[in-house]
């Protein structure tokens, strides 16, 4: 195989997985017709199960061998009766899917602070955008200078620290840092849920409990919010002449 990537369905962030290899795309359809067969020993039976027709299954899989090697093992019938089977590698190819797709779906849990602004620069893969709580570092993706953008950072990527004990930006690989104001703490059992007050935004941060203890959050407590550029995705906006 030349090439074997796994990512989200294209126009969504954390939808269905997809695991790609020399241009041929393995999701969700694929998988419930794999699975069909391995439970029913049967192409027709998985089709028939899954109101497909057999000849359609049989080229889908065809075309999934080509690009991911032998996945179903096929007997014809005799003494022993004959049926279909996954090979290791497709077993293989199942568990990668399973994998991705439970990042996926962990990431799609994690809440997020949304920004917009506008990119004012371009520094390679990444980009700054002036937003509403100052100048924010993020991957640019497709985004070029002028472009108005929303900023999405994971709850699960910012850090909070105590006013006096935030390291000095340039000695942290985290471009991004303001100040804000706890406005409040969501506990759960390991991990505490907390929304900061900055410039008149809302930033959300996840934090364990030692950590939410030892920084004495709570509703009015000021706090410095880092977070990596490279925890930052940029998405380009349309504006209304795109129309």
């Amino acid at each position: 195989m030349s090439e074997d990537t796994e990512r989200s369905a294209e126009g969504t962030d954390y939808g269905e997985a997809i695991l790609t290899a020399d241009g041929i795309e393995f999701g969700q359809r694929d998988v419930a017709l794999l699975r069909a067969i391995d439970r029913t020993g049967s192409v027709a039976t998985a089709s028939a199960e899954l109101e497909r027709s057999r000849a359609r299954a049989l080229t889908r899989i065809e075309t999934l061998e080509e690009a991911f090697g032998t996945l179903v093992e096929r007997t014809r019938g005799g003494s022993g009766g004959g049926g279909s089977r996954l090979t290791a590698a497709a077993e293989t190819l199942l568990t990668r899917y399973d994998r991705l797709q439970a990042a996926l779906t962990a990431a799609a849990r994690v809440p997020e602070t949304v920004l917009e602004g506008t990119v004012t620069d371009v520094d390679g893969e990444l980009a700054t955008a002036e937003t509403p709580v100052g100048e924010v570092w993020a991957l640019r993706g497709r985004a070029g200078v002028g472009d108005p953008v929303q900023l999405r950072i994971g709850a699960d990527a910012v850090t909070l620290s105590a006013t006096g004990e935030a390291s000095d930006p340039n000695s942290t690989s985290a471009r991004n840092r303001v100040r804000g104001t706890v406005t409040g703490v969501d506990p759960g059992e390991t991990v505490r849920t907390v929304t900061v007050d900055v410039e008149g935004t809302t930033v959300t941060a996840l934090v364990t409990a030692e950590s939410a203890s030892r920084l004495s959050l709570a509703s009015g407590r000021e706090v410095v919010v880092t977070w990596k550029a490279t925890a930052t995705r940029m998405v380009p906006l349309r504006s209304a002449t795109d129309d």
